[in-house]
């Protein structure tokens, strides 16, 4: 456990300097199997910052990819476990700051015993920092905290800025992919994506919100937003070639 407790530490002075993350960042104590794999699973999965990031991606994973895919906010893992189950020469790297999000995720890693999937356990801002311009074929934001009230919509993810680091890492013709079941929340990121020269928006009718993209997997928050009357909205965002970013 002292590897939550070191992250845990590191994270808030960072959060503390730039105000990066807002949120709790741990729920309910953590079972002794699953404070064991923080200590012993999670440190080699973990990307590491303070080391340059290499040219290819794909050399952050022991056996050959063809490509590197992002998870903003994966919360307990369903999707990007099913994704990596689904996709084996694709590699994952997913973002996910809550402990007990992360405690679920190493979990189903060791169960399933998957080796194309690596971890950042803090703020995705600065691993999208980190990471070489038109590196990834695509990146996923599903069911992000909405932040409802007005007041706080300052602390949503999609902002300008984020808009833009995505698009710098994204590779040309490389989606983003955005998932909620907050009406306003889609109507922003909409406004968010649709000003950025940097992507076209790929829906042409309603039906292509409605419904989940090939491959999609559910999550349980999103059959709880179902049960509860919440229809959820889908959309894709394709990086335009503009030539505003070059790799490296």
């Amino acid at each position: 456990m002292a590897a939550v407790e070191t992250a845990m530490s590191i994270s808030d002075r960072s959060k503390a300097r730039r105000s990066a993350f807002f949120g709790r960042r741990k729920g309910h104590a953590l079972r002794p199997r699953q404070a064991e794999l923080f200590d012993t699973l999670l440190p080699r999965l973990a990307i590491e910052l303070a080391r340059p990031a290499p040219s290819d991606l794909a050399l952050l994973f022991p056996n050959p990819v063809d490509s590197v895919r992002l998870e903003i906010g994966f919360g307990g893992g369903e999707h990007m476990i099913a994704q990596a189950e689904q996709h084996p020469r694709t590699g994952f790297i997913g973002v996910e700051p809550f402990v007990n999000g992360m405690a679920k995720a190493l979990a189903a890693i060791d169960l399933k015993n998957l080796s194309n999937i690596r971890l950042h356990f803090d703020d995705a801002v600065f691993l999208l920092e980190w990471l070489p311009s038109a590196s990834l074929a695509g990146v996923d934001l599903i069911y992000p905290d909405p932040w409802p009230k007005r007041r706080h919509w300052k602390r949503r993810f999609i902002q300008d800025e984020s808009v833009a680091a995505i698009a710098r890492i994204l590779r040309p013709g490389g989606e983003f992919r955005f998932a909620t079941d907050v009406a306003d929340y889609a109507a922003w990121t909409l406004k968010h994506l649709i000003r950025s020269p940097d992507f076209a928006c790929t829906a042409e009718r309603a039906d292509d919100w409605r419904h989940a993209w090939s491959g999609f997997s559910a999550t349980r928050y999103e059959a709880k937003a179902k049960r509860e009357g919440r229809v959820p909205c889908y959309l894709i965002f394709r990086r335009t070639d503009d030539g505003r970013w070059t790799a490296g």
